[in-house]
C-alpha cells in the first residue's frame, strides 16, 4: 500500500516572520518562492505544514 504524499508550494517569503518559521520551511525542503515538495502526509509534516500555513499551499 502506497503512503499518502501531499505537495507544499511556498507562496510567501518568510522575511520578517519568526526565526521558527524560516527554520520550518527548510525542514519542509522549501526556501524559495514558488518551490513545490511532495511530502508524505504524516502527523509531524501536517504540524509543520500547520506552522507555516500563511506561507504555503498544499494540494492533496
Amino acid at each position: 500500500m502506497a503512503k499518502k504524499k501531499i505537495k507544499v508550494t511556498q507562496i510567501a517569503s518568510p522575511i520578517g516572520k519568526p526565526k521558527i518559521q524560516r527554520e520550518t520551511l527548510i525542514g519542509l525542503g522549501l526556501n524559495k518562492l514558488n518551490r513545490t515538495r511532495e511530502l508524505e502526509d504524516t502527523p509531524s509534516i501536517r504540524g509543520m505544514i500547520k506552522k507555516v500555513s500563511h506561507l504555503v499551499k498544499v494540494e492533496e
